[in-house]
């Protein structure tokens, strides 16, 4: 090294993370001392140390690495000296801002253990030294998530247990703490319980019961902070789950509490708690529009605790998205479902005929049904040769355009309407192909529906309730918390028709006395009038 490199004034710089990378890097204070009797050998001159413990994976990330550079800048110094070049980057953008400042000659000497890059080195050289730098994190990175994702995948968290757990490091799993798992579910029941706070969980734990953290290296052996029991009390970990890039994943470890106890938990926590992603199911969502803006109605579960029995007792409540941001809508009150149910239950009923009725219609339906397929036929039947006839028309037109007898717009003009009214004529014919089974399968279920839909919709699931909802109605409504619904028309028909006939049924009181003359006779007009509206 010559004289005038002497002269030159150095920042040290030593740098170690905690983070995977750097396990196998001395420490800062190895660094430190070796690079000291490193500029003692080569007679360099030291301005100022800086030491610093954060990753060089990410740029500006290291504050104390930005000073440096700035007073370099500054000309408070002329060259770096540290361990190897991977102390000072291992991303692209550090690397450049290096390399640029060395070609500028604003950085004249970095001075590493075994070796310096100078103003005037082969540029290429110091791009692949600090590109296998920046390569070496990349495929650490994707080793470390491909790594993770296996263990992931066999149902083991990564990182740190959390409270009232240990890592197993020869099995690499996660055990119970013997010493703590059972006085972390001791805190668990006295937040169950509902009559106690966290700061006082808190209290019995740490100095009524003596907790203290695990003992590490540089932290633990000390009580349990507020925080770290709010942790304890939202994390999922305790069901026997665990979340990994917020996904939520069964894991293998021992759970300290059932999924139904952590729920309550986060409930009487309130806003602190942080409830478990659930995936609700609501009837109607999806169905039911606002009457005012048009919006569609959404929902929302509400859990509330009874305190004198320790009962979670659970509603639904629907209302107006207002997503139409042009539209200022008023409907902003909930409907429980409860409610709307009831309402709806009412509606049904209007709709609800007896299984009497039910049986009388589909024995006529039956009787009808052969005639409908005879009136059909006759139906077909024209249809088909009103098919025919029109599609000669046509190919006699085409056959005219050949022979010159018309020209071409007569004949696109008349080619359009004849094709016109083919697409028509198959249309109708493939109704009436299926108009029998149509009309019959339509009617059957319009009475099963009618006879048996408020029995279903009492017992049915969510999925049932809708499409019960959806079947008797196109476009139910709500407004001011009160169901609107238009039934559709064949429903409408059989209401006006029923309610009058069902008057005169109940009025003959079968189920009390057996039928006599004038019952039977008057059964027979009730039924006959039914078989004929």
């Amino acid at each position: 090294m010559n004289t005038t490199e002497k002269k030159l004034k150095y920042f040290l710089y030593a740098r170690k993370s905690s983070e995977s990378e750097d396990r196998q890097v001395q420490s800062i204070d190895d660094q430190v001392n070796r690079l000291k009797i490193l500029s003692r050998d080569l007679n360099l001159n030291i301005k100022r140390i800086y030491t610093e413990a954060k990753s060089a994976k990410k740029p500006n990330n290291r504050p104390l690495f930005s000073e440096m550079l700035g007073k370099i800048e500054k000309g408070e110094a002329d060259g770096i000296l540290c361990w190897q070049i991977n102390r000072l980057s291992r991303n692209p953008k550090d690397s450049g801002d290096l390399q640029w400042m060395l070609q500028q000659k604003i950085i004249k000497s970095i001075q590493t253990i075994d070796k310096e890059y100078l103003p005037e080195d082969n540029a290429l050289l110091f791009a692949v030294e600090t590109g296998v730098a920046n390569q070496f994190i990349l495929d650490l990175s994707k080793n470390v998530k491909r790594g993770n994702q296996r263990k992931v995948d066999s149902g083991w968290k990564c990182g740190l247990a959390p409270v009232g757990y240990v890592n197993d490091l020869y099995n690499h799993t996660i055990i119970k703490d013997k010493e703590r798992f059972n006085l972390i579910r001791k805190a668990w029941d006295l937040m169950l319980t509902g009559n106690y706070t966290v700061p006082t969980v808190l209290n019995k734990l740490n100095k009524e019961w003596g907790f203290r953290t695990i003992k590490r290296k540089n932290m633990g052996g000390v009580p349990l902070a507020m925080s770290g029991l709010y942790k304890v009390f939202t994390n999922i970990f305790y069901t026997g789950m665990f979340t990994h890039n917020g996904q939520l994943h069964q894991g293998k470890h021992e759970p300290m509490i059932t999924m139904d106890e952590y729920d309550k938990v986060q409930i009487i926590l309130g806003r602190a708690g942080k409830p478990r992603p659930k995936t609700h199911q609501f009837a109607y969502t999806g169905l039911i529009k606002c009457d005012e803006c048009g919006c569609f109605h959404t929902a929302e579960h509400k859990t509330k605790l009874i305190k004198s029995t320790g009962e979670l007792r659970k509603y639904t409540y629907y209302h107006c998205t207002r997503r139409k941001v042009d539209i200022d809508c008023s409907q902003r009150k909930v409907l429980s479902e409860e409610k709307l149910e009831e309402q709806f239950e009412e509606i049904l009923e209007g709709y609800t005929i007896l299984p009497e009725f039910r049986k009388w219609a589909l024995d006529v339906l039956n009787e009808q049904n052969d005639t409908e397929i005879e009136d059909r036929t006759k139906v077909y039947e024209m249809q088909h040769k009103n098919l025919t006839d029109t599609q000669k028309e046509l190919d006699e037109l085409t056959r005219m355009r050949y022979r010159n007898l018309i020209d071409d717009e007569a004949f696109l003009k008349e080619k359009e309407t004849l094709q016109k009214k083919i697409i028509q004529m198959k249309d109708a014919l493939r109704n009436t192909e299926n108009r029998a089974e149509k009309w019959l399968e339509l009617t059957e279920r319009t009475f099963n529906f009618a006879t048996y839909a408020a029995i279903r919709f009492n017992t049915g699931t969510p999925e049932q309730k809708k499409e019960i909802l959806s079947g008797l109605c196109s476009n139910p409504l709500i407004r001011d918390q009160k169901l609107l619904i238009q039934a559709e028309e064949w429903f409408e028909t059989v209401k006006t028709g029923y309610q009058p006939l069902l008057q005169e049924y109940q009025r003959l009181e079968l189920n009390k006395l057996p039928l006599n003359k004038v019952k039977s006779e008057a059964l027979a007009s009730l039924i006959t009038r039914w078989h004929g509206w």
